[in-house]
């Protein structure tokens, strides 16, 4: 394969990993090698095609292995963050009637968040309702018991 077709290939694969598809960073690191194997064709190291695809694999596998767990981890912990940040048992305002399992949008802490009625009881609009839980970018919310 041509130094560019590499490169477009690792390319396409960066950025499928990066704006459209979550495989856990396994395309992150066949672009790499796919764009390292395009580089060094683009450098003059000509090489037979049966080479270029044996340090494209060589490549990919190494990096995998010995980078793809520990980068995975480190940009994973950043999304369980705001789960830790955000409290349970704080309140909130529901601004419609909220059936329970129902789910509508609610304004929290300066941005609008998805909550679900977990509890077995209606919550009323305007009223206050608890967060129990954080699940991702989804309150789980329920009516407060009474004092």
């Amino acid at each position: 394969m041509p130094w560019w077709g590499w490169m477009i290939t690792g390319t396409v694969l960066f950025g499928a990993e990066m704006f459209g598809i979550s495989a856990e960073f396994y395309l992150v690191f066949l672009g790499a090698a796919a764009i390292a194997v395009g580089l060094l064709g683009a450098l003059g190291v000509a090489l037979p095609d049966w080479a270029q695809w044996l340090t494209f694999a060589a490549l990919a596998i190494v990096c995998m292995v010995g980078f793809r767990g520990r980068l995975y981890r480190r940009f994973r912990s950043n999304e369980e963050q705001v789960e830790a940040r955000l409290p349970s048992n704080a309140s909130l305002h529901i601004p419609v009637r909220l059936e329970a399992g129902a789910t509508c949008r609610v304004e929290y802490r300066g941005t609008t968040w998805t909550a679900r009625n977990v509890g077995s009881q209606v919550i009323e609009a305007d009223t206050p309702a608890e967060i129990a839980e954080v699940n991702g970018l989804t309150l789980h919310i329920r009516k407060p018991a009474a004092p």
